[in-house]
Formats: C-alpha cells, sequence, structure tokens
C-alpha cells in the first residue's frame, strides 16, 4: 500500500492536516462552507452544542449539534485556489489514515453545502433572494489539473457553452460539473434554480471595468443569453465549480445556494444583505 510522502500530505504538530488545522474527530460528515470568516460563528450561534472551535489562517471551523444532528461550519476564504485546500485536506481527514499515510480501504462520504453570496446574471433574479446551483462553470480551470473520471463533468453542457463563448488566443475554456441530485432537490424545493459561473477573480473575470479592460467585453451578456436544455446561468461567483468538481471526482455530495446581494443587469444592490444572509442560514439548517 503506497505511503504519502510528507511534503505531499503536511501534517502539524498535533497530527492535524496543515492548512485546516483539523484532526479527523474535528470535523461531522456534513459540513456548511462560507467563504466570509465572521459567518462561522453567525451559524454556529444556532447551535444547541458547540463541541469544538479552531482556526488557522482564513480557515475557522465550529463542529456542534442541533439536536441529534452534528454538523461543521468551516469558512473557506475566497476563490477556487482556497477551494482546491479545502476540499483535498477534508478528504485527507476522513479517507487517509495519518498515522500510516496510507488511503483507506472503505471511503467515507461527506455531505458539502456553500453557503454563499453571488451576483445575478439575469433581470428577472432580485437582490435578497435564494439560488441554488444546479451545474458549477468553471471558468476557473481548476479541474483541468486532475486526471478525473470521464462523467465527472457534463461534456455536453461544455461543448454547447464552449461553442457560444468565443474565448480568446491563450484562454483556456469551460467546464461544468452538475450538483448533487439529492441536495439540490431538498435543500432547494423552494430556491430559484439554475448554473452558476465560477470566475478565478472579481474584476476582469466577471466582467468589471475599472482601469483594465477585460479581453471579453461582452462575457456577462453571452452568458446571460446561453440556454441549453432547459437550463440557463443564474449567476455568478468565485467557489462552486471547484466544489463541484473536486467533490464529484472524491465523491462527496455538494451543493452551493447563495443569497442574491447584487444584480449585474439591473445594477442593483441588496440595502441589508446580511438580512438575507440569515435568513438563508436558518433555511438551509432547517433542511440538513
Amino acid at each position: 500500500m503506497r505511503e504519502i510522502a510528507a511534503s505531499e500530505l503536511i501534517l502539524n504538530d498535533q497530527g492535524g492536516i496543515y492548512h485546516l488545522k483539523l484532526r479527523p474527530e474535528d470535523v461531522a460528515d456534513t459540513i456548511i462552507l462560507v467563504g466570509d470568516q465572521s459567518r462561522v460563528e453567525r451559524i454556529s450561534h444556532y447551535f444547541d452544542h458547540i463541541e469544538y472551535k479552531g482556526q488557522h489562517r482564513e480557515f475557522v471551523t465550529h463542529t456542534g449539534r442541533i439536536g441529534n444532528k452534528r454538523i461543521s461550519v468551516l469558512s473557506t476564504g475566497i476563490g477556487v485556489d482556497n477551494i482546491d485546500i479545502v476540499l483535498n485536506e477534508l478528504d485527507a481527514l476522513v479517507n487517509i489514515d495519518l498515522s500510516s499515510r496510507t488511503i483507506k480501504a472503505e471511503k467515507r462520504s461527506l455531505q458539502l453545502i456553500r453557503l454563499g453570496t453571488s451576483g445575478s446574471l439575469q433581470a428577472d433574479i432580485p437582490v435578497d433572494s435564494f439560488v441554488i446551483s444546479s451545474h458549477g462553470i468553471g471558468m476557473d480551470w481548476l479541474l483541468q489539473y486532475y486526471d478525473v473520471e470521464e462523467g465527472i463533468r457534463d461534456s455536453e453542457m461544455e461543448t454547447a457553452l464552449n461553442t457560444w463563448i468565443p474565448w480568446k488566443e491563450g484562454m483556456g475554456k469551460a467546464y461544468v460539473v452538475q450538483s448533487d441530485d439529492t441536495l439540490l432537490k431538498h435543500i432547494g424545493q423552494d430556491m430559484i434554480s439554475g448554473m452558476t459561473a465560477t470566475a478565478n477573480g472579481f474584476y476582469g473575470p466577471q466582467g468589471r471595468v475599472l482601469r483594465l479592460k477585460p479581453r471579453i467585453a461582452e462575457l456577462n451578456q453571452l452568458l446571460q443569453q446561453f440556454h441549453h436544455q432547459g437550463h440557463r446561468i443564474t449567476n455568478f461567483e468565485m467557489e462552486t465549480s471547484a466544489l463541484y468538481g473536486l467533490g464529484k471526482a472524491l465523491g462527496h455530495r455538494c451543493v452551493t445556494v447563495c443569497a442574491i446581494i447584487a444584480n449585474r443587469f439591473n445594477m442593483t444592490f441588496s440595502k441589508d444583505y446580511h438580512l438575507a444572509v440569515d435568513k438563508l442560514i436558518q433555511k438551509v439548517l432547517d433542511r440538513v
């Protein structure tokens, strides 16, 4: 059985995983992922009991219970690069024996629910509404660094989208991964469902113009107008495609729900997005 080298699986002095600074017993099977560190406490505030609190850099973790349900909340920070760290290290905690540095024969599947904020790409999706992501559209290209099994990515949707978007020379093409269907239906039963575009930046990659112009000036309009098999792109954010791609490749069940705090086409912004986020937190906790 292959032993994973110390340079590849990095552990701290307490035997925990390096970036998250967690040990296997510190995390539950159901984990709510948030970008903002302060949002962890806003969620764990609803726990009946908190059994673990920890932090390393931007990665804050609280684990506790609501009734008999054990739940962890973990902040990831912003971007797909952080999701790469979080997903790989969470998987290592549950599917690698950290003492022997060997992969376990029996795999454990986590339920990962990203609870975030996002900007709407459709004029009819108002601020303060809730969107659940049926697909993650990866304009970050993270998954292309991994040799994943055929079927992880939605190749038909990828072909349609990459034919529609005129990517410039030197730019990669998007990948598409579907959410976990059971979580999509259960968590999002009264939410707006749509595909979520994931960018690897906040300004140019999402079509914002300050002093530098984006190479595809009409990107947001092209995303707004794309339709395939009854699906449309509803919103823009920075984590979902990596969560879906790595999660599915590693055998975990993933879904993203977002409070819409801006509408990119109506040029509107929520007057109190914290209130919308709190309502979304309560709705998700009721359903997990």
